[in-house]
């Protein structure tokens, strides 16, 4: 899969799980389409499908065994190493801990985790 697939994979994942978890209205830029997505973004986006790919690659599949939490936790950590890569200074939002973030995001990452290793099978 090339990265802008894998970009539209993450980007997809990330709508869906905006949609199902957030509580009430969500921010335009949430469910942006992929056209109306910024550069930047994308990119960020190809970078992390990247990441877990690999990382799923280098584990022989076996990180598919990590709890839901855990598969959150890395697709949290990938995308702040991004915000840093395209911000001097980034939003504290986009850089938050873990344990800062709010449970739709969390759940909303853990799908992504969960949508990347579906579309390599």
């Amino acid at each position: 899969m090339s990265q802008i697939e894998g970009a539209r994979v993450f980007r997809e994942a990330w709508i869906a799980g905006v949609q199902e978890h957030f509580p009430g209205e969500p921010k335009s830029s949430y469910v942006t389409s992929w056209e109306d997505t910024p550069e930047w973004e994308r990119r960020a986006a190809g970078a992390v499908y990247q990441q877990v790919h690999q990382f799923l690659d280098l584990s022989g599949g076996h990180a598919s065994r990590l709890s839901r939490e855990q598969k959150g936790r890395f697709v949290a950590t990938c995308w702040t190493a991004q915000m840093y890569k395209h911000f001097e200074d980034p939003k504290p939002g986009y850089v938050a801990d873990w344990r800062e973030l709010p449970d739709w995001q969390k759940e909303t990452d853990a799908d992504i985790f969960d949508a990347i290793e579906k579309s390599l099978n």
